[in-house]
């Protein structure tokens, strides 16, 4: 069997035994999820899923979370570490949705990357998730959206 039929069948398995796994982030949308993804850098998703509700109850859109100041975006993250660059990132990527893609979350891995705060895990997670649910994972993300 070649490579490429083994992953597709893999796939299709894993597709079969897990139709809509839960996902430990706690959101609302996929621009939600990218932000809590965004978070969840060097911190765990239970610290996370504490200090999201109270930023995606301000701003659950790229146009409401652009509207924040970056001391404000600060102020409500700093439990989960990382949080002058997390915070400058969470706007800037705001500001570049709104500015770039008309408030929506791009799909592709181009386009996502370019966005601050944003490397190839997250846009894996992102993509794997909202965009391309049938996109091969790495381990890691794996079995962060599997346990």
């Amino acid at each position: 069997m070649l490579r490429a039929e083994r992953a597709k069948t893999i796939l299709e398995i894993l597709n079969r035994e897990f139709p809509n796994p839960p996902v430990p982030l706690d959101h609302r949308n996929t621009f939600t999820f990218l932000i809590a993804v965004m978070l969840s850098a060097s911190a765990t998703d239970k610290k996370v899923n504490q200090v999201t509700p109270t930023l995606f109850d301000l701003a659950d859109s790229p146009e409401k979370m652009s509207q924040l100041s970056i001391l404000q975006i600060k102020n409500i993250i700093h439990d989960v570490g990382l949080s002058n660059s997390k915070s400058k990132n969470i706007h800037r990527t705001s500001e570049l949705l709104v500015e770039r893609h008309a408030g929506k979350v791009p799909s592709s891995f181009e386009e996502l990357e370019a966005l601050p705060g944003v490397g190839h895990k997250t846009a894996s997670r992102i993509r794997s998730r909202h965009s391309y649910p049938s996109s091969i994972l790495s381990l890691g993300s794996f079995k962060w959206l599997f346990g």
